[in-house]
């Protein structure tokens, strides 16, 4: 027995999208409604820069099927800070802003750190010892994006599985691939689409990350992904995959093709 997993993009409010994602004549208020049908997941960007009212999360939900999840872009308050240990009150503020009132749509929290934040062992160790474990007693996931080179260390998978954290597998020419099984679910964002492509990305490129999607959900380890140590152990696990970034314009393209390459 497999893993669900879930695949989409960052956002559902970008124009270019209309007429080429969106239906011409789509109404804007209907557009995330069209984009839950369509997909299986969309990760929420705004609140990475501010954030949302309660109200705005409970009609998000209400707007898209039982079975779709929005993952959540942390707050840039929480990670782009010297140090750390510090983030704890940033932290609660951002997890107390409403996200519960996405209930079982509430998919993983994605904490993203800058290309230039090196890795400190012990200011993450207690980084992470400050995320919460639920909200509104709903167990919450999450999953940290790393940047910078020095994340390549072993210290920092021993690290994130010791919390059950997902390390993001984030496919960009510009930082590190970590694709490590750290948590009982992968997040994975691809970063490398292109606008020139109908698809986002090629045929062949779509089809290597369906296949390496359905081997992190069966409990694999993709082989032709680089990894700093032995496979983790076999067990099912939740897949939630991104399309964003490079390409942005036929992201939603990309990740249907994705979708469709599951089947």
């Amino acid at each position: 027995m497999a893993g669900t997993i879930r695949v989409g993009v960052g956002g559902w409010t970008f124009p270019p999208w209309r007429g080429v994602f969106y239906p011409v004549g789509t109404r804007q208020a209907d557009e995330l409604a069209f984009a839950g049908r369509a997909l299986t997941a969309i990760e929420i960007n705004s609140t990475y820069y501010s954030a949302q009212k309660p109200a705005s999360f409970a009609r998000w939900a209400a707007e898209v099927p039982e079975d779709f999840v929005f993952t959540v872009k942390a707050s840039r308050f929480c990670t782009n800070r010297k140090v750390l240990a510090g983030a704890g009150e940033s932290i609660g503020r951002f997890a107390g802003q409403g996200l519960a009132e996405l209930g079982p749509r509430l998919g993983p929290i994605l904490w993203q750190f800058m290309a230039t934040k090196r890795f400190d062992p012990e200011d993450f160790a207690a980084f992470l010892g400050l995320l919460p474990d639920n909200l509104a007693g709903r167990r919450v996931r999450h999953c940290v994006e790393v940047r910078h080179a020095s994340f390549a260390d072993p210290r920092f998978v021993a690290l994130c599985r010791d919390h059950g954290v997902a390390i993001c597998a984030s496919d960009n020419a510009a930082w590190p691939l970590i694709a490590e099984v750290t948590a009982d679910f992968v997040y994975a964002r691809l970063m490398r689409g292109d606008d020139a492509v109908e698809t986002g990305y090629p045929p062949e490129e779509i089809a290597a990350w369906g296949r390496r999607l359905g081997v992190w959900a069966e409990g694999g380890a993709p082989d032709d992904l680089p990894r700093l140590g032995a496979a983790p152990g076999h067990a099912a696990r939740d897949v939630f995959a991104f399309v964003i970034g490079g390409g942005k314009i036929r992201a939603p393209a990309a990740a249907k093709a994705l979708i469709g390459s599951l089947a």
